[in-house]
């Protein structure tokens, strides 16, 4: 081994000599058990975030696991097509060539796309192989590739013909910088300051007008009704009546409906059916016309008249400004509320009216609930099936369509001829009603969760019977963040239950999110975004790695810190030089198995601890508690392997009895393999290093064993070696507090109180205290006494001091102190500083006589002790 741990000189080589093995690609092998992760496919315009390196940490550190628990691991990775945020890059790229995407028209933007994927798409791919994640890249997916693809045309098509996709006009999000609808869960909703306009409308006559609030005065344009409840006596004699809508000087009629709540605001309200949900539906309740007033990108359409081609918050503006000179505006008052953005550009959105392609899903919701209900999903922590709920037993139909050109195009064409509509898979050469050629394919491609909804089983060959899809579905577990449980992780499970008749995985694992060190989300317009890559570069994939999950609970968020990895580097610091003073002292020595070795008291007792950690790590991985499970190898590597039994084996190990010697190291061999095979999962290089100069190491610690527990395992040695441990760390203490140099001999008189043999314990105190131990019935006096569960230990105090230089110190610190005394009183005994000085300052030296006079009286008390000692 090098003297010092360099990772940058073999985790780059580990890594591919894992690759040439095959060891990360799994057969099908019906006599094996399988164990799959599917990855959280990252988009194509994604590089490795901080958020990347802790969810693919987790996963790897799971899949390792199990991989050496005997499962038959796959973990299967892939990239996501990202139809938005991918098409805005293309975009971009095209605006700085002076271009967009209408000028060079679709199939020149597809084939740019498809470039641009070729040469992003992989850059995340090799950024997750340098942090050393053990995924099968022989097998990895693109939510567009022909697999993918082909399961996506085979679930739209047969939904269809279920009538569980249909087309309609609905009110959905438009978001007017991407261009295209989202769903509900692409929008994100953020409390801002505003306003509540007050308007109010006159009747036809001028006699008579009502009061109503707003925070959208540009929609007014749009305005169909006016709505009051049907139970408030206040407004009856205007039900039916009608107003006018100024500027657009439209007649629109007053009517009842329960959605008013007559406590709330003026109990008036506006309905622009066009442009809410809400409206939209009071609307159909009463027969309202529908009048859309925005144009694609945010303007206003001809329908607004005066207003045409202006902005939406330009004629928010001048709507607000014509309607004061009107007379019609009431007041405005400062006003919060939740206002929804596009989840990737930000730009607020439009609640409009849309004709657009839609999944319904009163039908796939029960199962789904159901599944998780009875605790075949189960989510990790638990308190996030609540959202899971919360949000499954309020669903709406699902708008699947966009208004993009990158992404899988629906695949249902228009006969031009006869109007027939054709939904299959393959392309259509003819309609099927007519006979007709003229046929055209809708222009709208779908939503990019609806193919990421079938990842856990596109991926493994759907709709194909695949023996990949016969052995390794359902997966196992889903590693991914809160945020994507509604976005993704409920779509999956419906899908996977409507397409396969299963569950898509057994267990959620929701992580955190990491944060900076302020606690704040990062982002790219805060410019705290952390690159984990300068991180693994400078100290390791290995550090970077278990910096983020040691001691995270999971399911809570984390803030990053660097001097987390700093410290976390002396950790493999650590690990490294035990290993290299281990395998130091095993050069040509054999190495016994453990039932020929003669083992002393303190083998026993790291047998024991060891057999308990794994019993305790086991559980907890078990459980996917890592973060606990990493902090108590963490501990036991540090602490119970190097800082105590290392230090119980080197008198072993420098003495002259050589059995004693091959079995001391034979345990330390032993001790470490465990450890390293535990620790493997969180920090794969190192691991794999160290193991293949252990003396017997067979072929990878990869295909090892992972260590199983014992029963009653050396309990009763255990226990005195931990109450040696309690008598050492008490007289180290000692000794710090006394300044006592490490190479300074002292004595120790230990009166036990325990039933025991001293010979077992002696050299143990003995060698980890520097001190020569002596057994009394009763401690001395006038020295240190330390009360422990071994019993009392006394240390003479001038083995602890120079009795000479301790004496001539402490007059030195009299000296002082006198010296302080006479000034303090001789200020005191001055009349003139007395009548002049502030109170303050008189008392200020009146109090440093009381100190100075304290000091001199334990000074002098602590010299006359060391004089009569």
């Amino acid at each position: 081994m090098e003297k010092s741990y360099q990772p940058e000189l073999f985790e780059k080589e580990l890594y591919n000599s894992w690759q040439v093995q095959g060891l990360f690609t799994p057969k099908v092998d019906t006599t094996k058990k399988p164990f799959t992760i599917v990855i959280p496919p990252p988009n194509i315009t994604d590089q490795l975030h901080i958020g990347h390196a802790y969810n693919n940490s987790l996963q790897d550190c799971i899949i390792r696991y199990k991989r050496l628990k005997g499962y038959n691991t796959l973990w299967l990775p892939g990239t996501d097509h990202a139809s938005i945020a991918t098409e805005v890059k293309i975009i971009n790229q095209l605006s700085s060539e002076g271009l967009d995407k209408d000028k060079i028209g679709r199939e020149e933007f597809l084939r740019r796309a498809y470039l641009w994927n070729d040469k992003y798409g992989s850059r995340i791919i090799e950024q997750l192989k340098e942090l050393g994640c053990s995924c099968d890249w022989s097998r990895t997916a693109f939510t567009m590739d022909e697999k993918c693809s082909k399961a996506v045309k085979e679930v739209f098509v047969k939904l269809y013909n279920k009538k569980l996709i249909y087309q309609g006009s609905k009110i959905i999000n438009w978001c007017p910088h991407c261009k295209t609808a989202l769903s509900d869960a692409e929008v994100e909703y953020e409390e801002k300051d505003s306003f509540l306009w007050h308007f109010k409308y006159f009747s036809v006559d001028g006699k008579e007008s009502l009061e109503f609030a707003t925070t959208r005065p540009e929609t007014m344009l749009g305005d169909t009704a006016l709505a009051v409840n049907p139970t408030d006596k206040r407004y009856s004699k205007f039900i039916g009546k009608k107003f006018i809508v100024p500027f657009v000087n439209r007649e629109i009629p007053v009517v009842a409906d329960n959605y008013v709540e007559k406590d709330f605001g003026t109990g008036v309200v506006k309905i622009t059916p066009a442009h809410d949900p809400n409206d939209f539906e009071v609307g159909l309740r009463h027969d309202l016309p529908l009048i859309k007033i925005l144009n694609d990108d945010g303007t206003m359409n001809q329908n607004a008249q005066q207003f045409a081609n202006l902005d939406r918050y330009v004629c928010r503006k001048q709507i607000v400004d014509e309607m004061t000179k009107l007379g019609q505006c009431v007041k405005i008052e400062p006003y919060k509320h939740n206002v929804g953005s596009c989840y990737r550009c930000n730009t607020v959105i439009e609640p409009i009216i849309s004709k657009q392609w839609f999944v319904s899903m009163g039908t796939l919701a029960k199962p789904a609930i159901k599944v998780v209900k009875e605790g075949k999903v189960k989510f990790i922590p638990k308190r996030f099936d609540k959202i899971y709920f919360d949000w499954m037993e309020n669903i709406k139909d699902w708008c699947i369509s966009r208004q993009l050109w990158w992404g899988h195009r629906i695949p249902v064409w228009y006969c031009q001829d006869c109007k027939q509509v054709i939904c299959q898979t393959e392309t259509p050469t003819k309609c099927c009603k007519c006979g007709g050629t003229n046929l055209q394919q809708d222009n709208d491609v779908l939503d990019t969760w609806f193919s990421s909804a079938l990842w856990p089983f596109s991926t493994l060959g759907y709709p194909e019977k695949t023996a990949d899809l016969n052995y390794f579905f359902p997966t196992d577990v889903l590693v991914t963040m809160y945020d994507l449980i509604f976005f993704w992780v409920a779509r999956m499970i419906f899908s996977s239950i409507e397409n396969m008749g299963d569950i898509p995985f057994n267990t959620v694992l929701i992580h955190g999110m990491v944060k900076d060190e302020l606690g704040r989300k990062m982002s790219k317009s805060l410019g705290n975004g952390v690159d984990p890559v300068p991180f693994i570069q400078k100290f390791g994939a290995d550090t970077l790695r278990f910096s983020l999950i040691n001691g995270v609970s999971i399911g809570n968020d984390m803030k990053f810190n660097a001097s987390k990895v700093e410290n976390t580097r002396n950790f493999m610091n650590k690990i490294w030089n035990a290993s290299r003073f281990v395998l130091m002292n095993c050069l040509d020595k054999t190495i016994l198995p453990l039932e020929k070795c003669k083992l002393n008291l303190a083998d026993k007792w790291i047998l024991s601890k060891l057999n308990n950690l794994i019993k305790d790590v086991t559980k907890n991985m078990d459980n996917y508690e890592l973060g606990i499970a990493s902090t108590m190898l963490y501990d036991f590597m540090w602490s119970e392997f190097c800082d105590w039994y290392i230090e119980f084996s080197k008198p072993i190990l420098y003495g002259t009895d050589d059995i004693a010697r091959q079995s001391n190291l034979s345990v330390l061999v032993y001790v470490l393999d465990k450890l390293l095979k535990m620790l493997h999962p969180f920090i794969p290089f190192i691991t794999e290093k160290i193991y293949q100069d252990l003396p017997n190491a067979s072929g990878t610690i990869m295909n090892q064993t992972y260590p199983i527990a014992k029963r009653n395992y050396y309990k009763k040695q255990e226990n005195l070696i931990e109450i040696v441990k309690d008598a050492v760390s008490k007289i180290r203490f000692v000794r710090a507090e006394n300044k006592v140099a490490p190479s300074k001999r002292i004595r120790l008189f230990i009166s036990l109180s325990l039933d025991l043999n001293p010979q077992d314990i002696t050299a143990y105190i003995e060698k980890l205290t520097n001190s020569t131990v002596s057994y009394v019935n009763d401690c001395q006096e006038n020295g240190a006494s330390l009360v422990t569960t071994l019993g009392e230990i006394f240390i003479p105090l001038g083995d602890m001091v120079d009795v000479e230089k301790e004496i001539a110190r402490i007059e030195q610190e009299i000296e002082k102190a006198n010296a302080e005394l006479t000034l303090a009183q001789g200020k005191l005994s001055n009349q003139r500083f007395i009548d002049k000085a502030p109170v303050t300052l008189v008392e200020a030296e009146k109090q440093k006589v009381q100190h100075y006079t304290e000091i001199i009286v334990k000074l002098t008390e602590k010299k006359n002790n060391l004089v009569n000692n």
